[in-house]
């Protein structure tokens, strides 16, 4: 996603193989915990990069094929962490919220060109790579005393609103 090149290649594939484009997913996360005054700049940088930039990336390569499908769908994959500020997330946080911002934007503009913009901002979620490298053990626990359900979401309560999303049942909904 930090290569706009392969991204244009991946499209082209896609709709050679397929015959067109009408659903983006941006989905790429580069994280890992850094306090804020041992973060180089490099390791910001890259996570930005990764996460918004790809989101950026990929969302401008595809507009052409989204517009031509007819029926274009973007779905941004967020997080909550930059909602109330999360230690040893900084990077991660601030990439996150330009994705927000992407999506909000790019709802507004893109609207009128028959693609849909949503996103889907999920907190912790049991069972990914995620959760076992940045909330092992007792920061896990405190993270879910904190949820209202008192657990972690699941990787198929996340994948069932992207379906939902992407339906007709969701069709007014950006």
């Amino acid at each position: 996603v930090r290569d706009p090149d392969a991204i244009g290649r991946a499209i082209r594939a896609t709709i050679e193989r397929f015959g067109k484009l009408d659903t983006l997913v941006n989905g790429a996360a580069g994280n890992f915990l850094a306090p804020a005054a041992a973060l180089s700049p490099n390791g910001f940088r890259t996570v930005i990069d990764i996460d918004l930039n790809g989101t950026f990336n990929a969302s401008r390569a595809a507009f052409e094929a989204l517009q031509k499908s007819g029926n274009g769908f973007i779905l941004n994959i967020s997080a909550t962490l930059h909602y109330h500020g999360t230690p040893l997330q900084i990077h991660a946080s601030a990439a996150k919220a330009g994705v927000d911002a992407i999506t909000k934007n790019l709802a507004v503009e893109w609207g009128r060109f028959g693609i849909r913009v949503c996103g889907i901002a999920p907190g912790p979620i049991a069972e990914t790579e995620g959760m076992k490298r940045l909330a092992p053990g007792d920061i896990g626990d405190k993270a879910r005393a904190g949820i209202p359900a008192g657990r972690f979401g699941t990787i198929d309560e996340i994948a069932a609103a992207a379906i939902y999303l992407r339906s007709t049942a969701a069709a007014y909904v950006t």
